[in-house]
């Protein structure tokens, strides 16, 4: 039989050091999906925003929706 020597686990500060860890990690995590999501998906809904209002006819939209009688106060034109 032989008998190894188990060097003790460092637990003093452990918590403390895993934490200092993993929190970097996580706001890493966090900063770098916000920007992503900012570029990919904030930017392309505001083009496309921009995009759909250079074009859109307010009084256009207003009649379309008058002669479909969408409305109560605004009666259709004949």
């Amino acid at each position: 039989m032989s008998s190894a020597v188990i060097a003790k686990p460092a637990m003093r500060g452990l918590l403390a050091k895993r934490l200092r860890f993993h929190l970097a990690v996580a706001f890493t995590l966090a900063f770098s999906v916000a920007g992503a999501f900012k570029f990919i998906v904030g930017d392309s809904r505001k083009r496309a925003y921009a995009d759909f209002y250079k074009k859109y006819d307010a009084m256009k939209a207003f009649e379309a929706m008058r002669d479909a009688g969408v409305f109560e106060s605004v009666k259709p034109k004949k």
